[in-house]
């Protein structure tokens, strides 16, 4: 077996693996799987939004990238109008140096996007980043087709909900994570058409129902026995005070361990081993990912993906390899990130999008083609010059290798990668990243207290400026949210948008498989919950026949 080049651990590629990077003519990774994935999550921020000036126009904007950067960075309008042309920055490939020095000194010499946002079907929505098709969303990532939504990230297709985590179709929902078709619910996860409810874990078609665990087509449960419509009236009215939700809340969670959980969560799947994956097939190592067919160490992949290894947040793919931000109508690209938008045959470039093509180791370009380094070339030419910068890279040990750490456009602590792989500044400076420091701000503290029920919360709480009881932080109540919480009559969170994304976040199981033992019947199985995690692990046949 290999062994990766940067954790030093032993790592498999298998026959199928091999098959594909033949067809593709790259060689196999040097980095184990863990590695690869943390490389390209390192290159970009979507959760961050800063205030700084468009290098362009002078004039004040959003930006996934904080003003320190040393690049320049245009306003999505100027980055996308005729005013702007990437290949004004093209040069010569020279066959004395790397190609990856190259490259880096292009990709800081081209001004980049300041959010990555379908800006032109996004409407009152500024305040987001990796989205479209949005209309009066805040502080929403990673989403799309979303009304009137607000702190949430992975959301689709959803109205008036709130403080999510990858979810689709919800109207008038709180704090839910991983579910779908639900109407006014709250504080449930791995839920589908569910109704009027809170509290609940892998439950499917209930109404009325709260605090609940694997339950199906019921009303009027509580703790997952039957009650009456005035006692479920009384126990719901009383989660409107913070203190009676919170110590409710840790009785469910003692609750819910009672009873089996699925090794994976998922359906309509085939040969497939991953977590929280629909309708695919003929997967490996695959998560939070929809519609996806002969994939592996994959995440984020939704809208019909074919033939993919190593990508991350792409749609409408196929062929592509260690490539991330990318999709709608995309094939064969590879070691390439945030490109979009019909667009083929890429190799090592970034932000090129909008019907480019045949690109080699571009940056910024908008509907070309035939260009390497930026710089415009003929077909037969460019064809001629691909072949000897191949040649070039095998030699000096880069062809086959994603862009290194020194290319990351943001500071390791902004990008996606913190998350899944948190490091403190020390390592990651010792790595090579960058880091950002926040400003050493006296962050007031709050003036008053969040009332404990939203009865008592009063129109002048929006006029406060609060401190999260957390990390001290400063945050305020938007009006849509105070809506929001007396609408489902629950109270306001003390927690600020980061803190609680960040708790949602750990409430969900790593992107890892372990070898286990079903419960029930003692199979061996693979699982999404370590060995020393207390859940109860079923494997599929023995949940399905506890469960429905």
């Amino acid at each position: 077996m290999p062994v990766c080049k940067h954790c030093n651990q032993e790592f498999f590629i298998t026959d199928k693996d091999n098959i594909f990077y033949q067809k593709i003519n790259v060689p196999p990774p040097t980095h184990c799987y863990y590695c690869r994935q943390q490389r390209r999550l390192a290159q970009g921020n979507a959760l961050h939004l800063f205030k700084r000036h468009c290098d362009a126009t002078g004039k004040e904007m959003l930006s996934c990238y904080p003003p320190e950067s040393s690049f320049k960075v245009f306003s999505f309008e100027f980055w996308w109008s005729d005013q702007f042309d990437a290949t004004a920055y093209g040069v010569d490939f020279d066959f004395n140096r790397p190609f990856f020095d190259q490259f880096r000194d292009l990709n800081n010499s081209v001004p980049r996007m300041a959010l990555l946002n379908d800006f032109f079907s996004n409407e009152n929505s500024d305040y987001t980043n990796h989205s479209g098709k949005n209309k009066n969303c805040y502080l929403i990532f990673d989403s799309d087709e979303n009304r009137d939504c607000f702190y949430s990230y992975g959301m689709n297709k959803s109205r008036s909900s709130s403080d999510c985590y990858r979810v689709q179709n919800l109207e008038l929902c709180y704090e839910v994570l991983d579910s779908t078709n639900c109407y006014n619910c709250a504080y449930i996860s791995e839920c589908a058409n569910c109704m009027e409810s809170a509290f609940l874990f892998g439950c499917t078609g209930a109404k009325n129902c709260l605090f609940c665990v694997n339950l199906n087509h019921k009303e009027y449960h509580v703790f997952n026995q039957p009650v009456s419509k005035e006692e479920f009236t009384r126990i719901r009215e009383s989660l409107s005070d913070y203190q009676t939700l919170i110590a409710r809340a840790k009785e469910f969670e003692e609750f819910r361990l009672r009873f089996p959980y699925k090794f994976m969560h998922g359906f309509q799947t085939e040969n497939v081993i991953g977590n929280h994956v629909f309708s695919c097939k003929d997967c490996y190592m695959v998560f939070d990912s929809t519609n996806m067919k002969d994939g592996a160490y994959a995440s984020q992949m939704f809208i019909q993906s074919k033939d993919c290894l190593d990508v991350d947040e792409g749609g409408l793919a196929e062929l592509c390899y260690e490539t991330n931000n990318f999709g709608y109508n995309s094939y064969d690209l590879q070691f390439c990130t945030s490109c979009f938008q019909q667009v083929t045959n890429l190799k090592y470039c970034t932000e090129c999008v909008g019907g480019s093509e045949h690109l080699f180791g571009c940056a910024g370009l908008k509907r070309k083609k035939y260009c390497i380094l930026n710089k415009q070339y003929s077909e037969q030419d460019y064809e001629l010059l691909t072949q000897k910068i191949i040649e070039h890279m095998k030699k000096t040990g880069e062809w086959g290798e994603f862009f290194p750490i020194s290319t990351s456009p943001v500071p390791y602590n902004l990008s996606q990668a913190q998350e899944y792989y948190p490091l403190t500044k020390e390592q990651a400076v010792s790595f090579g990243y960058s880091w950002h420091d926040d400003e050493q701000k006296d962050y007031q503290k709050s003036t008053v207290s969040l009332p404990s029920s939203i009865k008592a919360t009063t129109p002048d709480i929006l006029n406060v400026v609060l401190s999260c009881t957390e990390c001290g932080k400063n945050y305020k109540i938007i009006p849509q949210e105070l809506e929001l919480h007396r609408q489902i009559n629950l109270p306001l969170s003390p927690f600020c948008f980061f803190c609680r994304n960040k708790h949602r976040s750990q409430k969900r199981t790593p992107r890892a498989f372990w070898p286990r033992i079903c419960a029930k019947c003692n199979k061996n199985i693979f699982s999404a919950y370590a060995p020393t995690r207390p859940e109860i692990i079923y494997c599929e046949e023995c949940y399905l026949k506890e469960v429905f």
